[in-house]
């Protein structure tokens, strides 16, 4: 791999490091909320909750569906895959390295006999 993520922006990363970001995004793996519900439960004002769903959606991590007066913001997704893969190339890649470090130690053992 060539230090890019397949499908991902790292931006998304960056969104995802703000401590109330993340915070939303917990809240948010339960199912939609809307901007009131996120910023009362945060203890957030309604503006400070609104500019970081604002930032969240601009990378693609959440969208709204209005409901008669209200917004609903959801997770999307298809970011929290390409996280998933992204992160299972990286266990992959150490079970292999600890599969050639155990041949290894096993090559060791046997010439020692």
């Amino acid at each position: 791999m060539s230090g890019k993520i397949p499908g991902m922006d790292v931006s998304m990363l960056v969104a995802l490091a703000e401590p109330n970001r993340m915070a939303i995004v917990e809240l948010l793996r339960d199912g939609p909320l809307t901007v009131g519900e996120i910023a009362n439960r945060l203890e957030l004002s309604q503006p400070h909750a609104s500019k970081h769903l604002k930032v969240l959606s601009n990378n693609g991590i959440v969208e709204v569906k209005p409901e008669a007066n209200r917004r609903y913001y959801k997770l999307r997704s298809e970011p929290f895959q390409v996280l998933e893969y992204w992160v299972t190339s990286f266990q992959k890649n150490m079970e292999r390295k600890f599969d050639n470090l155990d041949d290894y130690v096993q090559e060791l053992k046997n010439k020692k006999q």
